[in-house]
């Protein structure tokens, strides 16, 4: 049986960091605030020469070089991203152009926070069947560019930065105990577009536009929505919360995350948290944490873990995987 396994893994953050306490005189806030509702205390904030592409090029190059390997060795790249460079082309062949590749192919996947699960999840799709060996999947945002600085609801939970996997199709034996993705579970449904989304676009306003939200709405639904996927991945393998040994959630809030743990029975010592840190970074903020989370040497070789996100659509998933 073919598994798409995690090879190598690399991030890149922009240099400007924005504590809270930068934002107060902006807008009407405070670090206490933004701390007690959201856990993020800061973020990481593009300047002019700091791009979607250029966030995802430095991360995909780092992957590759965890990995060992270089770009010849691979043949597909996805890119989840809400903050394209250009409306066209897709913004994973500029990534393709910036680290010299001229084989394989490109595209980019939204499904906003939840889009590095849905890119995980598509790649394994195109690895298992046979129709790529290796491939770069990459989340990589710059919110900044899309946020109002006038409405304090939402500039302060938003960040900059980019993660990539590099991911390989094994031999596994069909068991639990294979590396790779053991599990994925995708959902979405449209009917809640007006809670999270942005108000242009190019056949609309023909402008970008600003992300709005409903905040409370997207929170009563959140917790639910991850639990389901989440216990989904459970089921379709046998393994139970207990046999996890990481759970990475989309990074948006941590009261969010705390809840879904809880639902879950998930212990939080086996919680990645990076929120506090890189505030919501929507597809980069998973691979942003499990980057993390490897480098610190609390993910090992052997180790179960669970990627989960939920993004305005609304959109949500799950992958269960062995590290």
């Amino acid at each position: 049986m073919i598994r798409s396994a995690i090879r190598g893994i690399g991030s890149a953050l922009p240099k400007k960091v924005v504590k809270n306490s930068d934002l107060e005189s902006i807008v009407e806030t405070s670090d206490e605030w933004i701390v007690q509702r959201t856990g993020i205390r800061q973020r990481h904030i593009a300047n002019r020469n700091e791009t979607t592409v250029s966030l995802g090029a430095e991360a995909a190059r780092k992957a590759l070089k965890a990995a060992a390997l270089n770009v010849d060795d691979i043949d597909l790249i996805v890119l989840a991203t809400s903050t394209p460079n250009h409306t066209f082309p897709a913004s994973a062949t500029e990534i393709q152009k910036a680290l010299g590749m001229t084989r394989g192919v490109a595209f980019d996947l939204q499904a906003v926070c939840s889009g590095f699960v849905f890119a995980l999840t598509t790649a394994d799709l195109y690895l298992r069947g046979g129709m790529a060996k290796r491939a770069l999947v990459i989340g990589s945002e710059t919110f900044s560019r899309i946020l109002d600085w006038k409405d304090r609801t939402t500039c302060v939970l938003f960040g900059d930065g980019a993660g990539a996997v590099v991911l390989e199709a094994i031999e596994g034996k069909g068991t639990n105990d294979d590396r790779g993705i053991l599990a994925a579970r995708l959902r979405s449904d449209g009917r809640h577009m007006d809670k999270l989304y942005v108000d242009g676009g190019a056949s609309t306003t023909q402008t970008v536009g600003h992300l709005r939200m409903e905040g409370r709405e997207v929170f009563k639904y959140a917790v639910g929505m991850i639990t389901d996927v989440v216990d989904d991945c459970f089921a379709a393998t046998g393994i139970s919360a207990e046999q996890l040994d990481w759970f990475v959630p989309h990074q948006a809030n941590k009261r969010i995350i705390d809840a879904s743990a809880r639902k879950l029975g998930i212990a939080e010592n086996k919680v990645v948290i990076t929120v506090g840190e890189h505030g919501n970074t929507s597809a980069a903020s998973v691979p942003l944490a499990l980057d993390q989370a490897v480098k610190d040497g609390r993910i090992k070789k052997g180790d179960l873990v669970m990627l989960e996100a939920m993004g305005g659509g609304f959109t949500w998933g799950a992958v269960l995987l062995r590290w």
